[in-house]
């Protein structure tokens, strides 16, 4: 298989969310609100358990009145808002108004940090004319993260399921990538963290490639793979035509 295109997964594959503890800091100092750093430790610790940040942990557990907006998060803006600042409001914040805050945070850029290689190897694919796409279970925009951070430049397309009012696994936002990339599904390879959502795109004949969500420090190299998948592919294919 030759790969000429590759999809990339936003959140814990190109880029990690901040630290639940610096989300929270980031909020109460643009509020202007101080807390003792025992407060803020154990606010942050509940808000994490509950899954109220986005790119962050899972919710240790849905409450009921929130399952179906939550199994639904991410094919509309409104519902991504509803299903996050719902899981914060599970925790009793000092202010009322931080609920709306804390969701506004994540989507700054400065809310999020590209892992150590992601920039090296989405060049290195560019300079290999692999096409690139970003497909993304998400409520918002995530182009100026991209612009912020200097990545932009590398991305054909972004694909993102609040777009569309479609979310992953299924297989018609990948298929959304692909034609956008002008590519079939077989010649194209999917990079992502989550076994269940980005595996979806075997579905339509993708390779998967899995990385592993950690923070940024713990993974500084976890994307270079991808450089070898795209390096045999062209290798086997070369070695086909000269037979």
């Amino acid at each position: 298989m030759t790969i000429k295109g590759a999809l990339f997964d936003f959140s814990g594959t190109l880029f990690r969310i901040e630290p639940a503890d610096a989300w929270l800091r980031a909020v109460l100092d643009a509020s202007g609100a101080v807390l003792p750093e025992e407060d803020l430790l154990r606010y942050a610790r509940r808000l994490e358990d509950a899954g109220a940040l986005p790119g962050g942990a899972p919710p240790l557990a849905v409450p009921p009145h929130l399952s179906e907006v939550w199994g639904t998060r991410d094919r509309s803006a409104e519902e991504h808002r509803a299903a996050f600042t719902g899981l914060a409001r599970e925790v009793p914040l000092p202010d009322p108004e931080l609920y709306d805050a804390l969701y506004d945070r994540h989507m700054q850029p400065a809310a999020w940090r590209p892992y150590p290689d992601a920039a090296e190897v989405l060049g290195e694919l560019r300079r290999r004319g692999v096409r690139i796409a970003v497909v993304s279970n998400i409520g918002w925009d995530l182009r100026p993260v991209f612009r912020a951070h200097g990545l932009d430049e590398f991305v054909d397309a972004y694909v993102l399921s609040f777009e569309h009012g479609v979310q992953k696994p299924d297989p018609r936002l990948f298929r959304v990538a692909c034609d956008a990339l002008g590519l079939a599904p077989e010649d194209a390879v999917m990079v992502g963290d989550d076994r269940r959502a980005d595996a979806g795109a075997a579905r339509l004949g993708c390779r998967v490639h899995l990385v592993d969500h950690l923070p940024v420090e713990r993974r500084p190299d976890g994307l270079r793979p991808v450089l070898d998948l795209a390096g045999a592919a062209r290798r086997r294919d070369a070695r086909s035509q000269t037979r």
